[in-house]
C-alpha cells in the first residue's frame, strides 16, 4: 500500500552557504583579534570577565528573557495574536541590549574619572535610554497599526476581477 503525500525528508545541511561560512570566519577572526588586543594587558582579569559574562548570560539572563518571552506569547494569546509578538519582542530586545551595554552610564555608576577621560558628562543617559526605548516601542506600535489597517482594508475592499 502506497502512502499518499509522504515524502522522504532529506537530511539538513550542517554547513551553510559559502557566504555564511565566509561571514562566520570573518566574525571569528574579528573576535580573535579583539581577544588578542584585550588580553595584552590584564590577561587574568579579561579571562575572568569573559567566563563570568558567559556564566551570567547562560545561568541568569537567558532564563530570565526566555521566561519573559514565554509570558509575552501567552499574554498576547498564543493562537489569535501570535503575529503581534515580534512587535514587542524586537524593541524589547534592542532596549535590553542598550541597557546591557550602557548600564554603568544609565545607572549613574561612573566615577569622576569618566568625565576626565572622555571629556563628556555622564548625566542624561537614563533619560536618553528611556526616550530611545519609547521611540522603539512607539515605532513598533505604529508599524503594527499600519499592518492591521492594511489587512483590514484588504478584507473590506471588494475583489474586482
Amino acid at each position: 500500500m502506497k502512502r499518499v503525500g509522504h515524502r522522504r525528508s532529506l537530511p539538513r545541511r550542517v554547513i551553510g552557504s559559502p557566504f555564511h561560512i565566509l561571514l562566520l570566519g570573518c566574525s571569528f577572526a574579528l573576535a580573535g583579534y579583539a581577544g588578542v588586543r584585550l588580553l595584552a594587558g590584564d590577561r587574568l582579569g579579561v579571562a575572568l570577565w569573559f567566563v563570568g559574562s558567559a556564566l551570567l548570560h547562560d545561568l541568569v539572563l537567558l532564563p530570565l528573557y526566555a521566561t519573559a518571552d514565554r509570558a509575552l506569547v501567552r499574554g498576547l494569546g498564543a493562537v489569535r495574536h501570535r503575529e503581534w509578538v515580534p512587535y514587542v519582542r524586537v524593541p524589547a530586545a534592542f532596549s535590553g541590549l542598550l541597557l546591557l551595554v550602557w548600564f554603568p552610564l544609565i545607572g549613574g555608576r561612573v566615577d569622576a574619572g569618566y568625565a576626565g577621560v572622555t571629556g563628556l558628562s555622564a548625566d542624561g543617559f537614563l533619560a536618553r535610554w528611556l526616550l530611545t526605548t519609547a521611540v522603539l516601542f512607539g515605532g513598533s506600535a505604529l508599524l503594527l497599526a499600519l499592518r492591521l489597517l492594511r489587512s483590514a482594508t484588504k478584507r473590506r475592499s471588494p475583489d474586482v476581477h
